[in-house]
């Protein structure tokens, strides 16, 4: 993301259901704006979204989005149609471990999120204020 500002999860409230939704929904509108290989309406509608040029409610109500949102589930399902049993057995596989890495991400990105701010240079010697 190449924004000067990027929202933060709080921002995406008005359409998340709470902050662990939020957090999903940023996370993915971050792949999306770097994903080069995605139609260029969803990387600029995840862009617009990020960097708060656009609201989350309104990218998806705008045809435009709208429309490229429904191009690339079409040719995922066009894809899924297509595959072997072999190669759906593959990716329940390959999903399988993209979705362990991407738990462990968000883990991380938790922790980070609802760790407790650093109080640099407030306390004494041992600890004492």
């Amino acid at each position: 993301m190449t924004a000067d500002r990027e929202i933060q999860d709080e921002e995406l409230m008005g359409v998340a259901q709470d902050p662990e939704q939020a957090l999903r929904l940023h996370r993915s509108l971050r792949t999306i704006a770097d994903t080069t290989s995605l139609d260029p309406a969803l990387r600029d509608m995840a862009r617009s979204v990020l960097s708060g040029h656009v609201d989350v409610k309104d990218a998806f109500q705008d045809p435009r989005y709208a429309e490229a949102v429904y191009q690339r589930m079409h040719e995922i399902r066009r894809a899924a149609d297509d595959q072997t049993y072999a190669e759906r057995q593959q990716s329940k596989v390959r999903f399988a471990e993209w979705d362990a890495r991407q738990q462990e991400e968000l883990d991380r990105a938790r922790a980070e999120r609802d760790a407790p701010a650093h109080d640099s240079g407030r306390e004494g010697r041992r600890g004492q204020r």
